[in-house]
C-alpha cells in the first residue's frame, strides 16, 4: 500500500537530467537519520520541500529506500531552507555566503522579495547593479524553466533540453511547442526527430499529420547529411522515412505527398544525376550550397590571372634563388600552375613538399605586391599555415569575419575579401556548406590554391568537396606522389605511405623512430596498454605531457575501446587531483584541467566543431566553466555543457586538420565495420613525433587491405562538368603529377628538403 512522505532535500546524490531520475538525501519528521528517497522529479534542488507517494523498500546494495511513484517539490518557507535553496547553485550570482546574508535581511520573505522586488537585494553590501542583473535574469529564467520542464516531463520528454527551448522560444515556449511540436527539430539544437515525435503523438497529433510526414523527411536529408550526404535518392528517402515511423506507421503516399508540397514550398529540391534514372532529393540550403560551389569556381577559374604578364620560368628560378633550393620538377610544375591558374588543386600525402610549394607560391604573389590570404578549416591547422609560411594565417570563419549579432558572415559577395591570392591548407575538410560560403566571398579577380590530401577522411559535414573538384576534371590538378629524402627518414611518413598502397606498415626498432605497433589480442589488454602507455611511458621515453601532447584517437566512439570509454578510463588516470572542482551534467563529469572538445559549431562564441580546450575554472556560484582554447578563454553555462565532450580520446574523424606530438590508436576486430585504409591513414598522419598502434595484427591487416569508403551523394562533379561544357572557359589537364614513387628508394628524389 502506498505511503505519504515529506521534507526537505538535503543533498542531490544523483539527478539524470535525461529522464529526471533522483536519488535524494531527505529530512523527515519521525526519523533522526537522513532518508534516501528515489523517484522521477523535474528538478531537485538542496533545501526544497517534497511531497511523495509510493512504498518503503530494501535494496541489496544501499539498504533502506523509499522508492517513490510520485514526487512533487516546492520551495523552502523556513529561513534554514532558503539558505541551502539558494546557496545550491539554483540561481546565478547567489552563492551560500549571499545566501546567508539575503535571509538575515529579508528571513522567510526571501523568495517573494527575489520575485516581486528584486531592487531591494541591493541593500545587501556586495551586490551591486551587476550581480543583481544577473540574479534577476537567473531568477526568471529558473521560473519559466521549471514550467517547461514540469510540462515537458508531464508526457515524459527529459529536461536536460529545457533551458534551451526557453532561451530559443522563451515565454511563449509552451504554446510553440503544443502547435507544433516539430519545430524543435530544426529551432532547438540537440532536439531529434523520435523525440519531437514522441512529443507529438502524445500531444494528440494524428500519425498521418502533413507536419508529422514533411518532418519525417527532412529528419532522413539531415540525418544522412551526418553522414555526409549532400542529398539522397529520393526513393530511399521515403523508405528511411517508413522504418523511421514504423512504431506510428505512415503510408508510402502521406510520405510522398509532404515531398512534392515541400518541393512547391521552397523545403526541399529535386534533381537527377546525368545518365541516371532515380531523381535525387536535397534540402534547399544543401542544393543552394552545392549550385553555388560549381557557380563560384567555374566564374573564378574565368578571366584574367592576377599575375599576368609573367615570365613562369624566371619566377621559378627566382623562388629557387630567394628560398636557396632547388625546386623538384613536380614543384616547379605546382608553382608554374599556380602562376597560370586561376584555380589550382594541389593533393598529396605527407612529405611530398607541398608546404614548399605553398611558399613558392606565396613568395611570387608577394614580389608583385599582391594581397594574400591564408586560411585552414580549424585553429590548429590554421596556426600550422602560419608557422609554415611566417604569414597570418586564420580559420575560414575568422577570415569571413562571423557576426553573432545576426548570425551571419560580414564577408559575402557584396563585401568580399581584398585579396588577389587565397590559399586553403586543409581543403579535404571543407564541406558543401562552409565552401559555398567562403567562395562567395572571393573576389572574382583573385586566384584560389586549394592545398589537401584527398586520400584522407573526408570532411565531417556533407559532400567531399575537394575530391568532387578533382574528380570533375575541369580543374588543374598537381598530384604530388614523390617522397622527399628528408622526409622519407620518418616512420610515420612510410607507414603512411604503405597504408595508401594497400601494404603492412613497418614497425621502427624499439627506440629508433617515430611509428611503432604495439600487439596485443584482447580489448581489456588494448586498454590497459595503452592507459600505461600514455600515463607512464610515452612521457617517461619522450619527454611529453600525457594531456597537452598525447593524443588517443579511436575509430569508433562506442564500445570498450570507443571514445566514450576510453575517456572514462584516461580522465581516471590523468586527472586525479584530489578536491579539484567539477560538474556533472548531462551524464559527464567535467573537471578543472580536464581536456574537452567542442561537439558543434558556435558561431557565438566563435568556438567550432572539434576545437579542443582545457577546463580552467569551474564557478558553482555563477554556474559557469571556463575552457581554454589554445590562449583563448570562453565562458560556458553548466546549461551549455552538452556541446562539450571529454577529448583525452577523440574519433579519427574529429582529429582532421589537427597535428598532435604523439598519437595512440587502438584497433581491435570490435572496430569491424570502421576499419578502412583512408581511416588508419588519416590517424597515422595526424602524428608529428611518434605515433603508436595498440592492438591485433588482423584489425590492422583488415583495415589496410579495405579501400572500400563508400560514395557520398552529390552532383558536383557533374555541375562543374556541365558548367564547363556550357562554356566556361578552356579546358584543362584534370592530373598532374609523376608516378607514385613507393617505398624508401631514393633515386631521383629532388636533394632538398620538401618535407610538410
Amino acid at each position: 500500500m502506498a505511503e505519504a512522505l515529506s521534507g526537505v532535500i538535503e543533498r542531490v546524490t544523483f539527478h539524470n537530467m535525461d529522464n529526471g531520475y533522483a536519488v535524494l538525501r531527505v529530512t523527515t519528521r519521525g526519523r533522526r537519520d537522513l532518508v534516501t528517497v528515489v523517484g522521477h522529479i523535474p528538478a531537485a534542488i538542496v533545501g526544497e520541500y517534497i511531497e511523495g507517494q509510493g512504498t518503503w523498500v530494501t535494496d541489496p546494495a544501499h539498504g533502506v529506500q523509499f522508492k517513490a511513484e510520485l514526487l512533487r517539490s516546492t520551495p523552502p518557507h523556513t529561513a534554514e531552507g532558503i539558505i541551502k535553496y539558494l546557496g545550491s547553485g539554483l540561481v546565478r550570482g547567489i552563492g551560500t555566503h549571499y545566501a546567508k546574508k539575503i535571509v538575515e535581511v529579508f528571513g522567510e520573505r526571501t523568495l517573494e522579495v527575489i520575485d516581486a522586488s528584486p531592487t531591494f537585494l541591493s541593500e545587501i553590501k556586495g551586490i551591486g547593479p551587476r550581480r543583481l542583473q544577473q540574479i534577476r535574469q537567473s531568477w526568471q529564467e529558473q521560473k519559466a524553466v521549471r514550467s517547461i520542464m514540469v510540462f515537458l516531463q508531464s508526457y515524459g520528454i527529459g529536461t536536460s533540453r529545457a533551458i534551451r527551448i526557453f532561451k530559443t522560444y522563451g515565454e511563449q515556449a509552451i504554446e510553440m511547442v503544443r502547435a507544433n511540436p516539430y519545430r524543435l527539430t530544426t529551432d532547438v539544437w540537440g532536439f531529434g526527430f523520435k523525440t519531437a515525435d514522441q512529443l507529438a503523438l502524445k500531444l494528440g497529433t494524428p500519425p498521418d499529420s502533413p507536419h508529422r510526414a514533411r518532418a519525417v523527411v527532412r529528419y532522413v536529408l539531415q540525418e544522412r547529411a551526418t553522414r555526409g550526404d549532400v542529398a539522397y535518392p529520393l526513393a530511399s528517402v521515403v523508405e528511411l522515412g517508413l522504418i523511421a515511423v514504423e512504431e506510428h506507421p505512415l503510408q508510402a503516399a502521406v510520405i510522398e505527398q509532404a515531398i512534392e508540397i515541400g518541393r512547391q514550398e521552397s523545403e526541399f529540391v529535386r534533381d537527377t544525376p546525368p545518365g541516371a534514372e532515380e531523381p535525387l532529393l536535397y534540402l534547399k540550403p544543401m542544393f543552394m550550397a552545392e549550385l553555388g560551389v560549381a557557380r563560384a569556381l567555374n566564374q573564378l577559374s574565368q578571366g584574367d590571372h592576377p599575375l599576368q604578364p609573367i615570365d613562369h620560368e624566371k619566377a621559378v628560378a627566382w623562388v629557387e634563388s630567394r628560398m636557396g633550393i632547388e625546386l623538384a620538377p613536380t614543384q616547379r610544375e605546382a608553382i608554374e600552375a599556380a602562376l597560370r591558374q586561376k584555380v589550382l588543386v594541389i593533393t598529396g600525402g605527407p612529405g611530398v613538399g607541398k608546404t614548399t610549394i605553398v611558399r613558392g607560391i606565396i613568395e611570387v604573389f608577394a614580389s608583385r605586391n599582391q594581397r594574400i590570404g591564408l586560411a585552414a578549416p580549424t585553429g590548429r591547422a590554421a596556426k600550422r599555415l602560419s608557422e609554415s609560411t611566417g604569414r597570418d594565417a586564420r580559420t575560414i570563419h575568422r577570415l569571413l569575419e562571423f557576426d553573432p549579432s545576426f548570425g551571419g558572415f560580414l564577408r559575402t559577395s557584396e563585401n568580399p575579401l581584398e585579396i588577389d591570392l587565397l590559399v586553403i591548407d586543409e581543403a579535404s575538410m571543407v564541406d558543401i556548406v562552409l565552401m559555398n560560403q567562403l567562395l562567395r566571398a572571393v573576389p572574382p579577380w583573385a586566384c584560389l590554391v586549394l592545398v589537401g590530401d584527398v586520400d584522407q577522411l573526408p570532411s565531417v559535414g556533407p559532400g567531399s568537396v575537394l575530391a568532387d573538384v578533382i574528380r570533375s576534371g575541369v580543374v588543374p590538378v598537381v598530384r604530388l606522389t614523390k617522397i622527399f629524402r628528408q622526409a622519407g627518414t620518418s616512420w610515420i611518413i612510410r607507414a603512411a605511405h604503405a597504408i595508401h598502397a594497400g601494404e603492412m606498415p613497418e614497425s621502427a626498432p624499439p627506440g629508433e623512430g617515430d611509428f611503432y605497433f604495439v600487439e596485443a589480442s584482447e580489448p581489456e589488454a588494448i586498454l590497459e596498454k595503452l592507459v600505461m602507455m600514455v600515463r607512464e611511458r610515452i612521457p617517461a621515453k619522450f619527454g611529453l605531457d600525457p594531456v597537452r601532447d598525447v593524443q588517443v584517437l579511436s575509430p569508433a566512439n562506442k564500445g570498450l575501446l570507443g571514445v566514450v570509454n576510453l575517456n572514462q578510463h584516461l580522465q581516471a588516470a590523468l586527472n586525479t587531483t584530489p578536491g579539484g572542482k567539477q560538474v556533472e551534467r548531462f551524464g559527464t563529469q567535467f573537471r578543472v584541467g580536464d581536456k574537452v572538445i567542442q561537439t558543434q559549431n558556435d558561431y557565438t562564441k566563435e568556438v567550432f566543431n572539434g576545437d579542443i580546450g582545457r577546463i580552467e575554472a569551474i564557478d558553482a556560484v555563477g554556474q559557469e566553466v571556463t575552457i581554454d582554447f589554445e590562449g583563448r578563454k570562453v565562458v560556458y553555462e553548466f546549461s551549455e555543457l552538452d556541446e562539450l565532450a571529454l577529448a583525452y580520446a577523440t574519433s579519427i574523424h574529429k582529429s582532421q586538420g589537427s597535428e598532435y606530438a604523439a598519437v595512440v590508436i587502438p584497433l581491435h576486430t570490435q572496430h569491424y565495420t570502421m576499419l578502412q585504409r583512408n581511416l588508419i591513414y588519416t590517424g597515422l598522419t595526424r602524428g608529428k613525433r611518434l605515433v603508436v598502434l595498440v592492438g591485433s595484427r588482423r584489425a590492422l591487416s583488415l583495415a589496410v587491405r579495405n579501400d572500400q569508403t563508400g560514395e557520398r551523394y552529390s552532383m558536383l562533379a557533374d555541375r562543374l562538368r556541365e558548367l564547363k561544357d556550357a562554356g566556361g572557359g578552356d579546358e584543362v589537364e584534370p592530373q598532374r603529377g609523376l608516378p607514385h614513387h613507393a617505398g624508401n628508394d631514393e633515386d631521383g628524389m629532388a636533394t632538398v628538403d620538401g618535407s610538410d
